[in-house]
């Protein structure tokens, strides 16, 4: 490590290289006047809404009010482009408690634009001004183009330091003043829609949390490869809203899609050297648009419109829109990333800085970490998120990384700001709000600790399911608060069962056919030598690693699976289905395919094809429909676990392989069977005309031995009698319903498989 006076030797020499060797470039403003040709007035317009909103000014004109938060800055410029990218530039003399704002009368919708702002370049302490590099708005209601999308690698002109400065270790403190316009994506101006009878609010589906399944998937992923959707609405918003798409979603019988990110995101320069790009999209750049990747019909504000319109599309049909966010980090990564927005506006004011201003403290692996307890920052994050809800339609959110916005200063706190501010929204707070739980900073994982109206997922959840049926769970204790809603987390402050949302696979990892295929990930086509993607898969391969021709290897699988999806969609809480594993969707062993925008990610069609797979679908969809037929599976409060009646019957009932009730010691010894009993005799709560709720009862037994074991049916009070509802020893599911046993046989459980049976008098 230097000494502080050689590191001030260093600092010095690379200002004098900025202020006195840095030679001014041509055509960048600021070391020339402004040219006067051609720029149109600029009237002093309003500091609010920010970004760019058409309207009808004084005297009747119509144009567009600009309103730009840049804290510290020292002059601002409305850069607007034609359509050939001559660039007219247009200052913004007026200012409002920070905000720089102006009405340029006949600007119209599909204008495209960007911001140049004026400030000390002084990475020492923050400060990243740089006036050469065009800026996109926060508030962009639409974007047309994006870095990347055209290039082998980013230009060094996207950058605010100098990316090739000899002396590498201080690179990022020298000032690049070439200009970054041609290379850079621009805003684009949207005019609001006209009311529409309030379609928002009026055909929202509404799900109660208890009886939501959510449906994980990709925009372009899961369209790409559809042979019902006509090729060019493939990848595209308008493909996921064509009739063969959501026909998938209905039938398969899920009631909300949680969209991978479709703000706004750029491509990282490391992908794109390798002829890779950010395929799951947590890159964002943009908060307000809508991802011009996805869109059929244009970028110049059709992306919006084709947005709306999907919404709309699933909405009719009875489906919730999510979207996962990445309000955590932004694209422009850490010291030595691209200039594309935030980091030339107010660098010190958007991102959280280290006791040494020049570096990021990054919370979020990505490099960098927004300020969220600045009030312009958290102003940015709920104006985003709210505009989502009000004027795109959708119905929640997924938050990347929540613990990362729930930092107050340093710690994870859930009284944070941000917290707060949601709690309160009158529109935020009616809406889906799901947290990512963690992040990678000291003290990061919050699993069951966020506040009530929030859900979370549940990872714990995911780890107790896949060790069971890999055979690796020492005992069923922490199984059997898995599966009846995770009490030992959620039941505290008010909240319910649904605060957990379940999951045994999602996109970041192995899909559910690899879990069972693979014990080691193959991300080889990463191109980082298999370093990147977890060694934690708690996985099994079944006996072959990959592909194989062994039936009795396939047989196996595939009974896994059935085991896996029936363990997931029996569980209390809210569960979660990745797009693709209803019908045996492979990555290859792929378990970080985020580059992969290709056949390894798309979801392949031609699997409905195969019987096998077909059979899967089939499956996952009955139990969805048993799910959603039977209240006692989608309950909105937790198990008590005490008698509810003179007979002894309790709401939630554990049994052991002999037919008894578990006791203390019987969850702490080794065993791979386990007995589940819900009672639909007295459910909590009331229907919506006040009466009570009550259901069938109903006894799961999940056998993970690999060899087949006796179980004893309880008999009375428990049941007369059973009748086999679902058998995941059975490929096809026709001959497993209908099967009645009395209670207290002896039945036979074949080898890994889960029996539901259905208790009848």
């Amino acid at each position: 490590m230097s000494s502080a006076p050689e590191q001030e030797a260093v600092q010095d020499a690379v200002r004098e290289a900025v202020r006195d060797k840095r030679p001014a470039p041509s055509g960048v403003n600021g070391h020339r006047p402004w040219p006067d040709a051609g720029r149109p007035p600029v009237w002093p317009g309003a500091p609010t809404p920010l970004g760019a909103r058409f309207r009808v000014g004084p005297d009747g004109v119509a144009g567009t009010n600009f309103a730009l938060w840049a804290g510290g800055a020292e002059a601002v410029e409305l850069c607007l482009f034609d359509d050939n990218g001559a660039e007219t530039r247009c200052p913004l003399t007026e200012l409002t408690h920070e905000i720089w704002h102006g009405f340029v009368p006949g600007v119209r919708a599909g204008q495209r634009y960007g911001y140049r702002v004026h400030g000390r370049w002084d990475p020492w302490t923050g400060a990243r001004w740089n006036h050469a590099k065009l800026l996109l708005d926060p508030y962009a209601r639409a974007v047309d183009g994006a870095p990347g999308n055209d290039y082998s690698t980013l230009p060094a002109e996207v950058y605010g330091h100098v990316r090739d400065w000899p002396q590498q270790h201080v690179a990022d403190t020298v000032r690049d003043d070439r200009d970054s316009a041609p290379y850079v994506p621009k805003g684009v101006v949207v005019h609001d829609d006209a009311p529409d009878d309030d379609w928002v609010d009026d055909r929202r589906p509404k799900t109660p949390w208890a009886d939501s399944v959510i449906y994980e998937l990709h925009v372009r992923g899961f369209t790409k490869l559809h042979p019902e959707i006509p090729e060019p609405l493939r990848g595209t918003y308008a493909g996921l809203a064509h009739p063969a798409a959501i026909e998938h979603l209905v039938r398969l019988g899920v009631t909300a899609v949680e969209l991978l990110p479709v703000h706004q995101f750029a491509h990282e320069d490391h992908l794109l050297r390798r002829d890779l790009r950010n395929y799951w999209g947590y890159n964002s750049i943009g908060y307000f648009a809508p991802h011009a990747g996805y869109s059929s019909g244009g970028t110049r504000g059709e992306q919006v419109g084709e947005f709306k319109r999907m919404v709309r599309a699933l909405h009719s049909a009875g489906i919730e829109v999510i979207l996962d966010v990445v309000y955590n980090h932004t694209a422009e990564a850490g010291e030595l990333g691209p200039m594309l927005s935030l980091r030339g506006i107010d660098n010190r004011g958007y991102y959280r800085l280290q006791a040494d201003a020049r570096r990021y403290a990054d919370y979020t692996g990505c490099g960098n970490t927004l300020h969220v307890v600045q009030p312009n920052v958290l102003r940015l994050i709920t104006d985003s998120l709210r505009y989502w809800v009000t004027e795109m339609g959708v119905d929640g959110f997924r938050f990347d990384l929540a613990a990362a916005l729930a930092r107050s200063m340093h710690d994870v706190d859930m009284l944070s700001p941000f917290l707060a501010v949601i709690a309160q929204d009158p529109v935020l707070r009616r809406v889906k709000l799901i947290a990512e739980p963690w992040d990678v900073g000291n003290g990061g994982y919050q699993v069951g600790a966020f506040p009530p109206l929030w859900t979370e997922w549940n990872d714990r959840y995911r780890d107790a399911v896949r060790d069971f049926w890999r055979g690796a769970l020492p005992d069923v204790r922490d199984l059997g608060y898995r599966l009846s809603g995770s009490s030992d987390l959620y039941a505290w402050g008010g909240r319910r069962p649904y605060a957990s949302v379940n999951f045994v696979t999602a996109h970041d990892g192995f899909t559910l056919r690899d879990l069972v295929s693979y014990e080691h990930k193959h991300n080889e086509a990463n191109e980082e030598a298999n370093r990147d993607g977890t060694n934690d898969n708690r996985s099994w391969n079944c006996g072959a690693e990959g592909e194989t021709d062994d039936a009795r290897v396939n047989t196996l699988r595939r009974q896994q699976l059935r085991n896996l999806v029936t363990t997931l969609l029996l569980s209390t809480g809210v569960p979660m289905l990745v797009a693709g594993d209803e019908m045996g969707r492979t990555q290859g062993g792929n378990n970080n395919a985020y580059c992969q925008d290709n056949a390894i990610s798309w979801i392949d069609w031609s699997l409905l094809d195969d019987p096998g797979w077909r059979n899967l679908f089939e499956l996952t969809s009955r139990l969805l429909a048993l799910r959603h037929e039977h209240p006692v599976l989608r309950r909105r409060a937790f198990f008590s676990g005490r008698a509810q009646a003179a007979d002894g019957l309790r709401d939630l009932a554990w049994f052991t392989a002999r037919g008894e009730e578990t006791t203390e010691q019987d969850w702490y010894a080794p065993t791979a069977t386990l007995g589940m009993y819900l009672s639909g005799r007295d459910i909590p709560g009331r229907d919506a005309r006040g009466a009570k709720v009550t259901d069938d009862s109903f006894l799961a037994v999940l056998h993970a031995g690999d060899q087949p074991a006796s179980f004893v049916l309880p008999g009375p009070p428990w049941a007369e009698v059973y009748e086999v509802v679902v058998d995941t020893s059975e490929e096809a599911q026709e001959a497993a319903p209908g099967r009645v046993h009395p209670g207290g046989e002896v039945i036979t459980l074949p080898a890994r498989s889960v029996l539901l049976l259905k208790v009848g008098t």
